[in-house]
């Protein structure tokens, strides 16, 4: 399930990237809120997933997910969670 928190995060963000093409910067402040507004709970969760593309029979493998925006934002929130 935290897999498809973070793909839902990362279809956010490619939703502001379209909405705000001119203002590239909209996708980090999404993530950035989105980041925030994380429990402490969900933050470990969220640390206990593969990092992105470590995994290759998972969700969070080579797959869409991991490439374009959607790879961008789920990088982003996995080093900032840490």
């Amino acid at each position: 399930m935290g897999a498809r928190a973070l793909g839902a995060a990362a279809y956010a963000g490619k939703a502001v990237s379209l909405a705000e093409p001119r203002r590239p910067e909209a996708v980090q402040e999404e993530v950035r809120w989105q980041i925030s507004d994380l429990t402490d709970r969900e933050r470990e969760a969220l640390r206990r997933l593969p990092s992105l593309g470590a995994d290759s029979s998972g969700p969070l493998g080579e797959g869409l997910l991991s490439r374009g925006v959607l790879g961008s934002v789920i990088r982003q929130i996995q080093a900032e969670i840490g």
